[in-house]
């Protein structure tokens, strides 16, 4: 429903406002009808009615017991605060209206003369106003009467028109059908709610779906052979989560709705198949204090049987009731969905617990067992299919168990744990898959596993060894990105770092960084730039170590250094391959950033990596590798800055407005690095409120800033962050910063330079990205030193 209100004034479009006023009266009106209760209505629809009668407050009064006086129910827009009894007398407006049975519409509630003309002793209660600092001024109130009988059932009152005018005639009109509607409401609420017969009736009486429907989607599934709850969530667009609460109201046990980040309980789950747990319908998803949590779509059946209470006899036994599909959800999330390869729980029951040992001749038969061997490709799997970049193995000695954890979005996350006997044949069948020294366990290795040799997926993943206490070794695996790169539009850069960064890479020749630490997708972001230039016309070369990301039309080179195959002698070799354009995946030594210099000022395009914290520090950088400052300037054409936040889940952020303090501190932390800017120093008041009244224009609505903070769903794991949005800083190599180079100017002098010329630092654009409603604060400071 659009933000409608009542006509004010006289016009020729009078008629088509008041015409669409009561459409969307009628609107509001079939969603009362659907509520339960009247908590409900006001919950639900109070926002609605202030929306379309452009009021401030909306309180419904129920008659008491006592039939003597009105009841409030819930109140909106202020404070809260408790239930109202007013006798139904002269004694307060809304108790006059309940007493004479006629509304009545107030110009001023402070105003004694105009309250005497309705009643000498009427009296507007200003304790109300007084507890919650409010000013209440208009008020139009009217009865709620039995349409049969005539008797009293409650008064609806609305409190203060936003044109701060009389409530018009419309307005009137309107609460008069509004009253009506209510009356109906009230006498149906309170005959006693159709006892709920089936499992799925309690979704009538809820109001989610009328009895009409939920026969006919009885009728349909009965039709189609499937089962009612899919035919009530695809043909009638009925939630699981209804579902699930109509079914704990059945049941008489709670919902437990599916969670995609719950840790798998391999405990409970070693001796349970997956066939066992489909045909019997329950399944044990975690322990805690109250007992053993066990969900099932009908778990007074599973009780009754007592099935569960003679596989855990020790255990206390805690029943959930879940929805079917949600029940399968959560089979395939610890089972795997990839039902060919079987499921982690199968897998590592068949691994026997024993004596963990030295690895030996039985560690590489085991490493080469079946079920290990299938156990190691189900961790890849789901470690690709639930989006993760990294897998790590991490053994503990002695009998502890070895833990694997996931990194999504930059966090670790519990995967599963394998028993301590089969930590070295684990170890073992990793370094099989790459090639390593089995027996060499003494030093780190690394190498690398094309997994399409082992399981389903056409994927890479680049792996590390390293040695730990306990005599042990820990594995790090990195699943590699594969397939086409992201288009530069959707790499998240703002409309001022795009434009820039499209000039820089547009020019013929010429040297340009993109720096970062490791993991802040910064090979990403060079080959949607590569994916940018790539054209027919244009020859590129590529030095990787790894080649992570492949792309029709260029010629890519992996580097292999036992092979003698550096960067410096890969770039040394490109120079006589005749190329348009160079990337090397790091300049890391004086030597491959000299020839990466020299390639740029003899006319060709030049791409590289640096592992620094900030665009300006990547220039002392190169030049502390002794690169010389006149042609390192003349070559660079920018330096891009990157780093990796946390991005809201859109599914279940949640929107404020900041307070003062908040903006404030904001705005403090955006210009803690202009202070060494011309302007700054100039004039710091002017400055920060330059800088207020540009975050004005682009991103406040009606003067009042949006914000959002995280809240947690099933989508994001009940995290609140889903996935990752970039910050840039990009400085670009102008004729100021270039004469800055070459005078081996400090840091600071060129931060100060690049911000004056219209660079924003990480922070600020990290700022800016909160200020959008795309991550929060607490993420850009997370990964910004500054």
């Amino acid at each position: 429903m659009g933000n409608l209100t009542p006509p004010t004034h006289a016009g020729a479009d009078d008629a088509a406002l008041r015409l669409a006023f009561f459409k969307n009266l009628q609107l509001v009106t079939n969603k009362i009808h659907a509520t339960a209760n009247i908590d409900e209505i006001m919950l639900e629809l109070s926002q609605e009615l202030c929306t379309l009668f452009n009021c401030d407050r909306l309180t419904i009064y129920a008659l008491g017991e006592d039939k003597q006086s009105i009841v409030s129910k819930v109140k909106t827009g202020l404070n809260s605060f408790k239930d109202l009894r007013l006798p139904i007398s002269d004694q307060s407006i809304a108790g006059y209206v309940a007493a004479n049975r006629r509304p009545v519409n107030i110009h001023d509630v402070y105003d004694g003369a105009e309250l005497a003309r309705y009643s000498p002793h009427m009296a507007f209660l200003k304790e109300v106003d007084k507890r919650t600092g409010y000013r209440s001024k208009q008020m139009l109130v009217a009865p709620i009467l039995d349409a049969a009988s005539g008797d009293l059932l409650g008064v609806v009152q609305l409190i203060n028109n936003r044109d701060d005018a009389p409530f018009p005639a419309v307005a009137e009109e309107g609460v008069q059908g509004l009253a009506q509607t209510l009356a109906v409401a009230f006498t149906q609420r309170q005959k006693p709610p159709p006892a709920a017969r089936g499992k799925y009736d309690e979704l009538v009486v809820a109001a989610v779906i009328s009895a009409g429907e939920l026969d006919l989607a009885q009728r349909s599934a009965r039709r189609k052979g499937l089962p009612l709850e899919d035919v009530l969530i695809k043909e009638f667009q009925v939630k699981p989560a209804a579902i699930g609460q109509a079914l704990a109201k059945f049941f008489g046990v709670p919902y437990e709705p599916f969670r995609p980040d719950r840790v798998k309980p391999m405990d409970l789950l070693k001796n349970l198949r997956r066939e066992y747990v489909e045909s019997n319908h329950w399944l044990p998803v975690e322990e805690t204090q109250e007992g053993i949590v066990v969900v099932a779509p009908d778990p007074e059946r599973i009780r009754a049987s007592r099935i569960v209470n003679n596989i855990f006899p020790k255990g206390r036994i805690v029943y959930r009731v879940t929805s079917d599909g949600e029940f399968r959800k959560q089979i395939d999330q610890f089972y795997g969905a990839l039902a060919d390869m079987g499921s982690v729980g199968d897998l590592l029951s068949d691994l026997d617990e024993g004596e963990p040992g030295e690895i030996g001749a039985d560690d590489i038969s085991a490493a080469a067992d079946n079920e290990l061997v299938r156990l190691v490709n189900k961790i890849i799997v789901d470690a690709y299919q639930q989006g993760a970049s990294d897998i790590h193995v991490e053994p503990r000695p002695g009998k502890d168990k070895v833990q694997i954890r996931f990194r999504k979005d930059g966090s670790l996350v519990n995967y599963i744990e394998v028993p301590a006997s089969y930590r070295n044949a684990l170890v073992t069948r990793l370094k099989i898959m790459c090639d390593l020294d089995i027996s060499e366990k003494r030093r780190p290795q690394d190498g690398k596993i094309k997994f399409k040799k082992f399981g389903p997926l056409d994927i890479e993943l680049r792996v590390a060894t390293i040695p730990t206490a306990g005599g042990v070794e820990d594995v790090v695996m990195r699943i590699l990105a594969a397939g086409e790169p992201l288009p530069l539009d959707a790499m998240g850069f703002s409309p001022h770092n795009h434009e820039n960064l499209i000039k820089c890479i547009s020019k013929p020749y010429g040297l340009f960084f993109v720096c970062g630490p490791t993991g802040s997708g910064k090979t990403t972001t060079l080959h949607s730039i590569l994916g940018y230039l790539n054209k027919p016309d244009t020859k590129i070369w590529t030095a990787e170590d790894p080649v992570e990301i492949t792309q029709k039309g260029l010629r890519q080179v992996q580097v292999n250094k036992k092979a003698g195959l550096d960067f410096a002698t890969v770039m040394k070799a490109f120079l006589r391959a005749d190329p348009d354009i160079i990337m090397v995946g790091e300049m890391r030594d004086a030597e491959t950033t000299g020839i990466g210099i020299e390639a740029s000022l003899t006319g060709h395009l030049v791409f590289a990596t640096l592992h620094t914290n900030s665009a300006p520090e990547s220039i002392i950088r190169l030049l502390d590798m002794g690169m010389d400052p006149f042609n390192f300037s003349d070559a660079l054409l920018g330096i891009l800055a990157q780093r990796l936040a946390k991005r809201l889940c859109k599914e279940c952020k949640v929107a404020y407005q900041p307070t003062p303090d908040e903006l404030k501190q904001l705005l403090a932390e955006y210009s803690e690095e202009l202070r060494n800017t011309p302007a700054w120093v100039k004039d710091p008041q002017a400055a920060m409120e330059a800088v207020y009244k540009d975050w004005q224009q682009r991103y406040a609505k009606d003067g009042k800033f949006t914000l959002y903070r995280a809240k947690g769903c099933s989508t994001c794991g009940d995290t609140g962050y889903k996935g990752r949005v970039g910050l840039h800083e990009l400085l670009v190599g102008t004729d100021p910063v270039k004469k800055l180079i070459q005078e081996k100017a400090r840091v600071a002098e060129i931060l100060a330079q690049a911000l004056n010329e219209g660079m924003r630092t990480l922070k600020m654009d990290g700022i800016e990205k909160v200020m959008q409603g795309i991550t929060d604060i607490a993420q850009v400071r997370a990964v910004c030193i500054k």
